[in-house]
């Protein structure tokens, strides 16, 4: 379904002597030196391998080698810890409530902004514009928008004063060829994960986005929220370049129910209300 909304079109970049995209080529660079983030990009597949989860049934957590943050997934952002995330008494009674309510309060589920760490890991692809002092981020999910500002822009200081946003204010800024992203003024009921692991107003996310090669960019995302965990925890995010497609337009609201349902479901289901 997704190939069928563009015309296929060449990625412009590297090529292999067969003519593919060469994914392994080293990163590209923007016009200012830095690695050049553009592109069109969706989570990495996880290798899974034979481990075993927690009940002694299906696949557990991806491999890693030591030292390296565990993949973070979109059901369950804490699978790969060894003892899953460092709730609070608090943030742990808080994601066992919405996970016990199957999750209906989950923003995806009610076309509503999702969380950063759940749109890292959403299935949908999301595009990566950069610019001169900002870098902007569309994703499928909802055609959500958010903006990060590497011009120099100072964080905002969290206070009674700071609106709070679904995205929160992200600034950047370079370490060599890695973006350290740090955000903060989060709404107080974000969640990070389909589960509802919480993150509040009082939460701050740092990532630090590296491109490995042309066809691999490597998020890492520290969580740090005295409220609902007691200390800070780090996962990690795989993306893959979506080659020769272009972002497509993926609407979900609820005066769009009719594209789904149909008018007459519609009609139907309103006067079974009455």
């Amino acid at each position: 379904m997704l190939l069928a909304q563009w015309p296929a079109h060449p990625t412009a970049g590297p090529r292999t002597g067969s003519g593919d995209l060469d994914l392994k080529a080293p990163a590209p660079k923007a016009p200012d030196g830095h690695p050049d983030f553009s592109g069109l990009w969706q989570p990495m597949r996880l290798n899974l391998g034979n481990a075993k989860g927690k009940d002694g049934k299906g696949k557990g957590a991806p491999k890693r080698a030591p030292g390296e943050p565990p993949a973070a997934t979109f059901g369950d952002v804490g699978a790969g810890l060894e003892n899953g995330l460092p709730y609070t008494e608090w943030g742990r009674k808080t994601r066992d409530e919405r996970k016990a309510n199957n999750s209906k309060d989950n923003p995806d589920a009610h076309c509503m902004p999702l969380g950063l760490m759940q749109l890292h890991t959403h299935p949908y692809e999301k595009k990566i514009v950069q610019g001169n002092g900002t870098i902007v981020i569309m994703y499928n999910a909802n055609n959500d928008v958010r903006q990060i500002l590497t011009n120099g822009q100072s964080l905002p200081k969290v206070d009674s004063q700071l609106a709070p946003w679904w995205y929160g204010y992200s600034v950047g800024k370079w370490e060599g060829d890695t973006l350290v992203v740090t955000t903060v003024g989060f709404r107080d009921d974000v969640g990070l994960d389909v589960n509802g692991s919480p993150l509040t107003t009082g939460g701050k996310m740092v990532e630090r986005f590296t491109r490995l090669n042309f066809g691999t960019l490597q998020i890492d995302v520290t969580i740090e929220d005295p409220k609902a965990y007691t200390e800070p925890f780090t996962v990690r995010v795989m993306q893959q370049i979506m080659p020769d497609t272009e972002l497509f337009e993926s609407v979900c609201e609820e005066r769009d129910a009719a594209h789904y349902l149909g008018d007459l479901e519609i009609k139907q289901k309103a006067a079974a209300q009455k």
